[in-house]
């Protein structure tokens, strides 16, 4: 058993009682319900509790419940929990070490395994360290020391390019997947029946992973090493380029960490495991948060000639024995949902256009109290998960508040612009990202544009040398 990743249940035979215990982070998903006769009830998923249940809800990340004093207590308690600064220099060195041990320690596995790559700096990161480390492992004695790697897009989209490329640098066997904006919307109700959230960030990045885990799952793979945590953990997200101080950086990524299992954990987890295939993460391993979460944040901060996430790429920027291209290693961050291909979201939000009307909005509030939905989109998946999920318990597992470009509600506040730019693209980060945004928003905004349309839109991100996507 990997530390801290797996949740458990221990039964004590000899009078039935019980404890159960959640990972650190949140990286597989779990529920408490009660019953009408008093019985507590655990489940992966909410669809076991739905039915025999009064009442149920999140079970929270790094948290015990015991049946004999029958509440929770959090067993977790990392320093950077208290959001206090911390102030260790920065050691790329160090960094690099603790990273690499935690995917080493993923690599222990008896199954058929790859990694997601995405041709981001994440998942390129992934895919560098492992196959770099897999030979001599039981695993490469078992199946063999390449490496494969797995990609999804839209046709001609910037991931299946990026990731193309670090496949080629790499020498890993490739496997690369197309699917199409009807694809996509073709799956929709299986994906939030699966993922079990109205999030739209969620929905819209949940959907081309579900896809592929069916792909991979259908090769006789069973494991993937993916890339989820790293924005979080270094302020990643272009939004990060307005954080006003270190304080206040470091303060969102804490909050973000805590969060992530009803985001991106829960779209990593229940995505593959939709199809039985597992996801690992090492960036979320206990001792590499630990390591990263001490580092002074002012490290992190967003400056000209500094892009996001420097520290991670300066830690891996060795001239002598290259992880990755260098262009890879500063690739610009692009958000999953963006990243296999800007026409998928565009082609969403056309497509609930034609399903969710002006009238519905208008009375929307009081349809929907609890998180009322505030685009046709939003509108759209809330509609579909009501009729999986009607239960009240189950609405209040999903979170809310304003987000733009992934952010924290607190966050919203560092641009007044962002107020009226309310989406959780990362292309919503107007001034920041290198896609023209503004001119793609405005064709699906003006009318109903259909998918096959807003598919011919053209392409503007462009992959560039360090420094280059930093705009101030």
């Amino acid at each position: 058993m990997l530390d801290g990743m797996f949740s458990f249940v221990l039964l004590d035979t000899r009078d039935n009682s019980f404890i159960v215990a959640r990972d650190a982070i949140g990286i597989t998903s779990l529920y408490i319900g009660w019953g009408l006769d008093g019985s507590v009830w655990i489940s992966s998923e909410l669809k076991g509790l739905n039915d025999d249940c009064e009442r149920f809800e999140c079970f929270p990340p790094g948290h015990i419940y015991s049946s004999k004093s029958g509440g929770l207590r959090r067993w977790y308690n990392p320093l950077w929990f208290s959001e206090a600064i911390p102030s260790t220099p920065y050691d790329p060195l160090a960094l690099r070490r603790a990273f690499e041990k935690a995917v080493i320690k993923r690599l222990m596995t008896d199954v058929p395994f790859g990694v997601l790559l995405s041709g981001g700096l994440d998942s390129s990161l992934v895919a560098a360290v492992t196959a770099r480390h897999l030979a001599g492992t039981q695993a490469a004695r078992q199946w063999g020391a390449h490496l494969h790697s797995f990609c999804v897009g839209l046709e001609n989209s910037p991931d299946l390019k990026a990731a193309r490329e670090v496949a080629d640098y790499l020498g890993t066997i490739h496997h690369e997947f197309h699917f199409t904006v009807q694809d996509g919307i073709d799956a929709i109700e299986d994906v939030i029946y699966h993922v079990e959230t109205y999030d739209v960030t969620t929905i819209r990045a949940s959907t081309p992973m579900f896809l592929l885990a069916r792909k991979i799952k259908a090769l006789g793979v069973k494991m993937v090493i993916s890339g989820e945590g790293s924005d979080e953990i270094f302020g990643g997200y272009l939004y990060f380029h307005k954080a006003p101080n270190k304080e206040e950086l470091h303060g969102e990524t804490c909050r973000k960490i805590k969060a992530l299992h009803q985001y991106d954990c829960l779209r990593a987890n229940k995505s593959t495991s939709a199809w039985g295939l597992e996801a690992r993460v090492p960036f979320l391993d206990k001792d590499f948060i630990n390591v990263a979460m001490a580092i002074d944040p002012e490290w992190k901060m967003i400056k000209p000639g500094r892009i996001e996430k420097w520290v991670l790429r300066k830690a891996f920027d060795d001239e002598e024995h290259p992880y990755l291209p260098k262009h890879i290693l500063y690739r610009q961050k692009e958000q999953f949902s963006d990243g296999v291909g800007y026409s998928w979201i565009d082609g969403l939000k056309a497509h609930a256009e034609l399903h969710v009307h002006d009238k519905m909005m208008q009375n929307a509030e009081h349809i929907f109290p609890h998180n009322t939905p505030t685009t046709k989109e939003a509108y759209y998946y809330r509609m579909i998960f009501e009729r999986f999920f009607p239960q009240n318990s189950a609405r209040l597992t999903v979170p809310g508040g304003a987000s733009v470009a992934c952010s924290t509600a607190k966050a919203v506040e560092w641009d007044a612009s962002w107020s009226n730019n309310l989406d959780p693209s990362g292309r919503a980060a107007l001034g920041v990202h290198l896609s023209a945004y503004e001119q793609q928003a405005a064709l699906s905004s003006a009318g109903v544009v259909p998918p096959e349309m807003i598919d011919n839109l053209p392409l503007m991100m462009k992959v560039g040398a360090p420094g280059v996507a930093i705009q101030s």
